[in-house]
């Protein structure tokens, strides 16, 4: 599509998903998020996401998002595109809140699929929905294929057709955590007119996403081995593999870990590797997340010793 706005993520970026550290009254300690940003800023990174899933976005109030990504952006100052999280309790809400986030700095959203996408045939409402985000607020769009055990929903390959019309539209992040899926949307996406970019959120598959057809990613994980994880994504863009996969099988002790079952517990274990790591000062997560046991504990102090990253 001629008309299609500019997509502002360079290939085989890694875009980390970040946290949002807390006090112990569960709000927002910009303290902490503005020595952690600093450290994120500090790698070759193409981009920020923020509020999103690992976040906890889902459990922040909208004021919160806003000064979020205010204070993000300001921080950034325009190094590397921020990108918030947007969810939203209906579609007219949507629109408002993608004004707003845009007014506070973001250069993209990461649209969270709605409650109402659930149940097939569901191509009709996924569509409007982004649609009216596209006609009314001129900013780039990540469509979100997410798997449900984190509260997701996963698009039909004509839903993802529909999509990649919009002009907004510039990307897909897709986080089935099921390799089949994600060719089949990778084969999908390349048959396209309108072609999207394909960012991974497999965190359980990473190098094999970037090999089979992803762009980039858009990582919980990412936010961790962070120096690594570039590299990873730099040698897979000059095609050599052999030496992407040497630094993917050295990391993947630590994301097995992180993302062990039940891997809502991600967020938890990612604050308190980073504590360990002394990048984070707590390890609050609002509830209903619960804290982890202390033999999980263990478990990430472990591989992050054998890592060299504590």
């Amino acid at each position: 599509m001629s008309n299609k706005i500019s997509n502002p993520f360079k290939p085989y970026c890694l875009i980390p998903a970040i946290l949002t550290p807390m006090k112990a009254d569960y709000s927002i300690d910009l303290d902490q998020m503005e020595k952690y940003l600093k450290w994120l800023l500090s790698f070759d990174i193409g981009g920020l996401a923020v509020a999103v899933d690992t976040g906890e976005g889902p459990s922040l109030y909208k004021h919160e998002k806003l000064e979020l990504i205010k204070f993000v952006s300001q921080i950034v100052k325009g190094r590397v595109p921020v990108v918030a999280g947007l969810q939203a309790i209906n579609t007219m809400d949507a629109v408002e809140t993608a004004k707003q986030l845009k007014e506070v700095g973001a250069d993209a959203l990461l649209v969270f699929p709605h409650p109402s996408f659930i149940g097939y045939p569901n191509e009709d409402v996924v569509y409007h929905y982004h649609k009216a985000l596209s006609d009314n607020v001129e900013i780039p769009l990540i469509a979100f294929n997410l798997q449900p055990a984190l509260g997701g929903v996963e698009y039909s390959v004509k839903a993802i057709e529909m999509l990649s019309s919009l002009k907004t539209v510039v990307a897909i992040k897709e986080a089935s955590f099921d390799a089949k899926k994600f060719i089949d949307i990778v084969r999908t996406i390349n048959k396209l007119k309108n072609k999207i970019m394909v960012l991974t959120g497999n965190d359980n598959f990473i190098y094999e996403s970037l090999v089979l057809g992803a762009e980039g990613g858009l990582l919980g994980f990412g936010t961790i081995a962070v120096k690594e994880q570039v590299e990873m994504f730099n040698l897979v863009a000059k095609k050599k593999y052999p030496e992407a996969l040497e630094i993917w099988e050295l990391i993947l002790p630590l994301e097995e870990v992180i993302f062990a079952p039940p891997v809502r517990n991600y967020r938890v274990r990612l604050k308190e590797a980073l504590t360990m790591m002394g990048v984070l000062e707590t390890t609050y997560a609002r509830p209903p997340l619960q804290p982890i046991s202390n033999e999980e504990r263990e478990k990430i102090r472990a591989v992050l010793k054998q890592l060299k990253l504590i």
